[in-house]
């Protein structure tokens, strides 16, 4: 049957096949927006490295060449524990320099004897024989693994219990799994040569003659490429915490201090840098209620009365003129304590609700601050009986989610050190990998740049924080998120209502079975722009100032607006801004502060530290 198709189906054909080209485009329109708001954080780092350079902040950028990715590798080969009956000799101490200097000198003999052995790839284990467990048994020999006799004669060929012992004994000194056999990371740890071992022994000399100065009876040492925390007193290890540290994109600082105070149930002010890289590209992207599931308020400045993000144009918006603030209990990214103490760079030390992240063996996820693992531990260490203070108490504050902050009246010292190699007590030394890629460098203390940037001056660290440039979205990244962040303003009002927070905590501070939190690890997003012609930030003028006079964010710099004086406030009414934030002719006050509304919980003046 031929169908006949008239003037008028020929007509709604048309029709379908109009509508049909202009859903096609639409739809490769939103791929392209949708491609363009999901670049690669690489993309992200070159433009951000470009806009550094352009101020004259930054160098240049070369990619690492040591091919470190900070991805769990396994199972954690380290472990968090308390040391009861057991004497364990800290990684820091006063006698440090004078046994790595004694080791430096083995070392070289070593290298101007034509070094070690490299060691066949195999399988080598217990029983094993042949030239491959030769050569294993001579390069533990020679590094002092093994005796004598364990290298040459009978035994010189055969994967012995010695050899078992030794092994395992390498394994700890280097951070890996200890099985007590030859597994690929431990053959690749055998087979750097002596004469690299050597320049990293030197490296670290000046480290620890800087670090153990001023140091005390008690102090703590947060080891970065070793991912590891020590509670030491009266030169013996008390616990040995398993830790989370900067990537090498968001590197952690060395700071030499003493800590200053505890905070229980802390509120986690989310630094510029992080609010900006982090959370508003993804309320642009479409997550509209991320605030929400966070339990976070935003505020207008340090100490200002909170707004409704939801008002808010994050497009155009100035993220540097808001104050964004998680409450309490939850999911908190401080968890149940925070430990403070002076750094220029705002770093912290803090628990957190990520427990599961502890299990893995390469725990490079911070961006900068340091989590820690068991911290009522470390509380119960640090706080030593004052004010009453025992794992009871310490529990209950956690289960009640009541707010305290404690000042430590006998503070003990804090190291956060970049030690790559230190001397153990029988004579051998101890290796981690140089994960910020600083030996060699010069590199003592301060921040550590991310991989691969240097200074205008070619240095790969800075003394001093860079100022973060205050940023809003220009026009090109704020198109880039116009599909995601586009929504109806009906829904502006919907959304007001605040998240419910769980009151009690179901698993005890001190129970060492606690369950894992289900957080997803946040995805790096790094954008800066221009530096705005104007930025105003309110500091709370009532709060008792700190030792150290100034706090600033890891890379961010802010300027602290003084409180109005009663000139100014005469005059408040005849220096409004306009629309566009201009000041009349006639305004003779160079700058007006806004007066401070405090909540019920103050806010801490500066929200300066990095999670």
């Amino acid at each position: 049957m031929i169908l006949k198709i008239g003037s008028a189906g020929n007509l709604i054909i048309a029709r379908v096949l109009a509508v049909s080209l202009v859903v096609m485009l639409g739809t490769s329109m939103l791929n392209a927006s949708i491609a363009k708001a999901e670049q690669s954080d690489e993309a992200r780092d070159a433009n951000r490295l470009k806009r550094l350079q352009k101020s004259g902040l930054l160098g240049s950028y070369a990619p690492s060449d040591h091919g470190f990715t900070p991805i769990a590798s396994g199972k954690a080969t380290t472990e968090t524990e308390v040391f009861t009956n057991q004497i364990v000799e800290p990684m820091l101490s006063l006698g440090g320099v004078a046994a790595l200097q004694q080791a430096e000198n083995k070392y070289a003999a070593v290298v101007s004897n034509g070094g070690w052995p490299k060691v066949p790839k195999g399988s080598y284990k217990k029983g094993a024989e042949g030239n491959g467990v030769a050569a294993l048994n001579q390069r533990l020999f020679i590094e002092g693994y093994v005796r004598p006799e364990a290298a040459e004669g009978e035994f010189a060929s055969i994967f012995t219990t010695a050899t078992q012992d030794a092994v395992m004994h390498f394994q700890r000194n280097n951070g890996l799994g200890v099985s007590g056999q030859v597994d690929g990371p431990t053959l690749q740890a055998l087979n750097i040569s002596a004469a690299e071992r050597l320049s990293t022994i030197r490296a670290n000399i000046p480290r620890i003659a800087e670090y153990s100065k001023d140091l005390g009876d008690r102090y703590i040492v947060v080891n970065v490429p070793a991912q590891q925390i020590e509670t030491v007193e009266g030169s013996r290890v008390f616990s040995r915490h398993n830790a989370i540290v900067g990537r090498p994109a968001r590197p952690t600082p060395v700071v030499m201090t003493a800590l200053s105070e505890i905070k229980f149930n802390p509120y986690w002010n989310a630094p510029a840098s992080i609010v900006e890289r982090d959370i508003i590209p993804k309320i642009m992207g479409g997550n509209t209620s991320i605030l929400q599931k966070m339990n976070m308020k935003v505020f207008e400045g340090v100490g200002g009365p909170e707004v409704n993000p939801r008002r808010i144009n994050w497009r155009r918006a100035i993220v540097d003129n808001y104050h964004f603030r998680q409450e309490p209990g939850g999911e908190n990214a401080m968890a149940t304590a925070k430990i403070n103490f002076p750094s220029p760079f705002g770093i912290y030390l803090h628990d957190t609700p990520e427990q599961h992240l502890f299990e893995s063996s390469g725990r490079f996820y911070s961006s900068g601050c340091v989590r820690v693992q068991k911290v009522a531990v470390l509380l119960n260490w640090i706080l030593n009986g004052q004010d009453g203070f025992d794992p009871n108490r310490i529990e209950d504050l956690a289960q009640s989610l009541e707010r305290l902050d404690v000042t430590l009246v006998a503070p003990p010292q804090l190291r956060v050190a970049y030690l790559t190699a230190w001397p153990t007590s029988d004579g051998i030394v101890a290796f981690r990998g140089d994960v910020y890629g600083l030996d060699g460098t010069g590199f003592i203390v301060g921040q550590p740049l991310p991989v691969g940037e240097k200074t205008a001056s070619g240095e790969r660290f800075v003394l001093k924080p860079i100022p973060r440039q205050v940023a809003s979205l220009d026009e090109a990244e704020a198109d880039s998120f116009f599909w995601f962040g586009r929504r109806s303003a009906r829904n502006v009002d919907d959304e007001d209502s605040k998240s419910k927070v769980k009151k009690t905590r179901s698993a005890g501070l001190f129970n060492w079975n606690n369950d894992d939190s289900k957080i997803a690890k946040k995805k790096i997003v790094k954008k800066i722009a221009a530096m705005p012609k104007k930025k105003t930030t309110v500091a709370d003028s009532k709060k008792t100032p700190l030792k150290v006079t100034t706090k600033v964010a890891s890379t961010t710099t802010k300027k602290v607006v003084k409180p109005e004086t009663p000139a100014a406030k005469k005059t408040e009414d005849l220096c409004k801004p306009d629309k566009d934030g201009k000041l009349p002719k006639d305004c003779k006050v160079e700058a007006v502060a806004k007066p401070i509304v405090k909540p019920v919980e103050k806010p801490e003046s500066t929200a300066s530290a990095t999670n």
